[in-house]
């Protein structure tokens, strides 16, 4: 979250090819010492934790500086960019339904340490492959600047993408509705889910299944409009997903402690998510001039990083104010019936 809040104006000053490179391999830097120290015997807590926050801190430029290329990259492709969003986060969200049994299966045969290795190999692939693949891209070069480096600079490159947001009524309101949306979603996998699989449901195996539904579909769904979004208009397809992709799930909770209803309204919306982003790309993309992008998708990027932990917080804090938060929220939002009011 921090590294995102801030670090806009240097991928412009660096270069989105230059700055995602030394991202990937200061995170393979990062991920290969926790094994190396463990195979030393001096790996501690503490270490671990600085190493994790490390990996963290170089990630998200790195991330930022590649997706802001989507909208060149489509272009120069002949690519329609609702389709290349499509793709996108289809690849993104295929490698999430996949690493965790990956991992699993890679952890019984090879070990934890030798799989952090197997992890610090891919930082190691990735830099060199996306360093050729742009390389005569001047998109994903360093913008050259009238003003020298300085931190009176930096500080006015800063304040223009957050500048741009709140001026943009469109992208203001993405960020606020991804904000709300965002934490309540991180309270419902962090927290609500699980404890409801252990306490009403078939523990880690049904948890897995539901995830594993959401997943599957959520690709689905981010391939499918990928392919045939275009020929469609984007405001009725995006309020019916996301109504369809929010509360409903809140609801079939509330009222049912089975597993069918509940593995039914995930693969509902898994589907919706699938289609919200990409399209919430499309847009931003269309709306940010491309001298901006860097800085203006660091501070969307934000405002998600920034909500996404204080969701799991806030409904760890206890299963009771969980409950009866969204019981509120539910009265609140749906105005459903006297008896989810009370």
């Amino acid at each position: 979250m921090l590294a995102v809040l801030v670090t806009g104006p240097v991928i412009d000053r660096m270069g989105r090819r230059r700055l995602s490179v030394a991202s990937d391999l200061s995170c393979g830097v990062a991920v290969a010492a926790i094994p190396l120290l463990q195979f030393a015997g001096i790996l501690q807590f503490l270490m671990l934790c600085v190493l994790m926050a490390l990996t963290g801190l170089f990630r998200a430029p790195g991330e930022t500086a590649r997706g802001v290329l989507l909208p060149t990259l489509a272009e120069r492709a002949g690519m329609p960019l609702t389709r290349a969003a499509g793709l996108y986060d289809g690849a993104a969200r295929c490698a999430a339904l996949t690493a965790s049994a990956l991992g699993g299966v890679l952890i019984a045969v090879l070990g934890a340490e030798n799989v952090l290795l197997v992890d610090a190999a891919t930082f190691a692939v990735a830099a060199p492959l996306f360093a050729f693949g742009v390389r005569g891209l001047p998109e994903a070069q360093a913008q050259r600047r009238a003003e020298p480096a300085s931190l009176r600079a930096y500080r006015r490159e800063l304040v223009e993408g957050y500048r741009f947001v709140a001026a943009t009524p469109l992208l203001l309101g993405l960020c606020l509705i991804t904000l709300v949306t965002r934490g309540l979603d991180q309270g419902w996998s962090a927290v609500l889910l699980p404890v409801r699989a252990r306490e009403e449901l078939d523990g880690a195996v049904d948890l897995g299944l539901l995830n594993a539904a959401f997943g599957i579909c959520a690709l689905t769904g981010a391939l499918v409009y990928g392919t045939v979004g275009s020929r469609f208009r984007r405001w009725p397809v995006f309020a019916i997903a996301f109504l369809s992709g929010g509360l409903p799930r809140f609801v079939v909770a509330a009222f049912t402690d089975t597993f069918t209803p509940l593995a039914v309204i995930m693969a509902v919306e898994g589907l919706a998510f699938g289609v919200l982003n990409p399209i919430m790309a499309t847009v931003t993309y269309e709306t940010v001039p491309e001298e901006l992008r860097s800085r203006v998708l660091s501070a969307t990027t934000a405002s998600v990083q920034l909500v996404t932990p204080l969701g799991g917080l806030a409904a760890a804090s206890s299963w009771i104010q969980s409950a009866c938060l969204m019981r509120c929220w539910l009265s609140a939002v749906c105005i459903c019936s006297p008896r989810c009011a009370r």
